[in-house]
Formats: C-alpha cells, sequence, structure tokens
C-alpha cells in the first residue's frame, strides 16, 4: 500500500467513486467533499484541509481522508471525511488512515480531534468503528440533519 499526502486532480474522480461505492452518502453530501477537493487543489494548506490517500497502485486511491483544524480554536482538529472503496472494506485501512490522521494532528501539536457522523441505523458500523478506535461520544444533536437523523460528534484527547 501506498499513502500519499498531497491531492492531486485525479483524485476528485476517486474521491466521488468511493464516496458512491459505500451506498451511504446522499448527492450533495458527495458534492461536498469534492468542493472540499477542489479547494484544497486551489489553495493547498491555505485552505485548512489536508488530505491522505491509500492507494494499492500509484494515483489510484481506494480510500482517502480529510482533516484540519477547526477555526478559532487552539490545537483542535476535525476529521472531516474517512471513506474506503466498498470493494477495500474490512482490511484495516480505514484504521491506518485514521492513526496517520492522528499521527500528524499531534505532529502538528493538536489536542483533541473531533468526528461528526450520523445516529442512523446504516451508521452503526461507522460509529463502532470510532468507539474501537478509541473516541468517545461527545454529544448527540437529535434531529440535526432531519428528522430521525441526527448527529453524533466523537473525540479523542491527545497526550
Amino acid at each position: 500500500m501506498i499513502i500519499r499526502d498531497i491531492i492531486l486532480p485525479s483524485d476528485l474522480t476517486y474521491v466521488q467513486d468511493i464516496l458512491e461505492s459505500t451506498g451511504m452518502f446522499h448527492d450533495f453530501e458527495i458534492a461536498t467533499a469534492l468542493d472540499i477537493c477542489r479547494e484544497g487543489l486551489s489553495d493547498g494548506p491555505d485552505s485548512g484541509y489536508f488530505f491522505l490517500f491509500i492507494e494499492e497502485e500509484k494515483h489510484h486511491p481506494i480510500g482517502f481522508a480529510i482533516y484540519g483544524p477547526v477555526p478559532c480554536t487552539k490545537k483542535r482538529y476535525d476529521l472531516y471525511w474517512i471513506g474506503v472503496h466498498q470493494n477495500h472494506r474490512g482490511k484495516g485501512l480505514g484504521k491506518e488512515l485514521l492513526k496517520i490522521c492522528e499521527d500528524n494532528i499531534r505532529l502538528s501539536g493538536g489536542k483533541r480531534i473531533y468526528i461528526e457522523t450520523s445516529t442512523r441505523e446504516d451508521y452503526s458500523l461507522t460509529q463502532q468503528f470510532y468507539l474501537k478506535n478509541g473516541y468517545h461520544i461527545e454529544s448527540v444533536l437529535n434531529d440535526f440533519y432531519e428528522d430521525g437523523d441526527g448527529k453524533i460528534i466523537f473525540s479523542k484527547r491527545f497526550p
């Protein structure tokens, strides 16, 4: 596996394919992820977004993560997106991406990371993934995204 921390124009196609393969995201959510990628391409680190891609072969991502500092905070970070193509799930790639994000955040002086996800039943594996990786539930906002679909905010503190 190859890990890459630079976004390339071709990554937009792969990010879309990865997110669509999960069957969990609405079109507008995928469009938002692609907008973030475009911003990262145009503004680089000034965008406030950092990217990781995991590849089987050069420049062919099968998983990705996007994270960055939370504006107006000290040493707090958000994990905005993490995704692994459906054909490659269950191989520990998401865990590897998460660990690299955490390591990078720690190396940059980050003290805490936040992750938001849905309370929907089809997100139960995602919720368990974060709990198994040492995150705890910071808050639940009921009916946040829409009626019946709340937001769970996970966090992890770094020493």
